[in-house]
């Protein structure tokens, strides 16, 4: 199935668009899934549905000009990192529009202290990105498990490392967040 995938994206690389639908149709469910458990713990009137979050990022990763994915695990990855943009995108229109404080997603994924409770997206992003520019290897475990849904397995496939190199990163990774995101920025 994965070689399938890695010749598939080979082609859409090459211009057959008919190879990038027969893509989407076999990874659409594993995307769909991965949007409902990013979403799972939003408020009950949340705007945004699953099915809305996956087309959103397939609109945007089909109309990258240059696609160069290399196999399934850089697919998921890229695929991740837009649905995390398109959250964040989210919550700023309707932080705009309403001044309401925006989205709320949870920690749940990063399995923190309960108390945390809810978490601001925008907050969450930018806490992402502080981490990005300390430790590029950690903010990208937490991207991947959080955003992309991968096991430690998975993330450690997908980043060619260890999965005891990635659970060590995905510790300290929630740690950090949760002490950024307590202090508030």
């Amino acid at each position: 199935m994965s070689e399938d995938i890695t010749h598939l994206l080979r082609d859409w690389r090459e211009g057959d668009l008919a190879a990038r639908d027969r893509l989407v149709a076999v990874l659409y469910p594993e995307l769909r899934a991965l949007a409902d458990r990013q979403l799972r713990g939003e408020r009950a009137n949340h705007t945004l549905q699953p099915t809305a979050l996956v087309n959103e990022a397939y609109l945007r990763l089909s109309g990258l000009e240059r696609m160069d994915f290399q196999d399934r695990s850089h697919f998921v990855r890229m695929a991740a990192r837009v649905m995390r943009e398109v959250l964040v995108d989210h919550a700023r229109r309707r932080q705009a529009a309403k001044r309401d404080g925006g989205h709320r997603v949870t920690l749940t994924g990063l399995d923190v202290a309960e108390e945390a409770g809810n978490v601001d997206a925008l907050a969450l992003d930018g806490a992402l990105t502080r981490l990005e520019q300390i430790d590029p290897d950690k903010a990208r475990v937490v991207e991947l498990r959080y955003f992309g849904g991968l096991t430690i397995e998975e993330t450690a496939e997908a980043m060619g490392s260890s999965p005891a190199t990635v659970k060590r990163h995905w510790q300290s990774a929630r740690a950090w967040l949760f002490d950024a995101l307590a202090d508030g920025g």
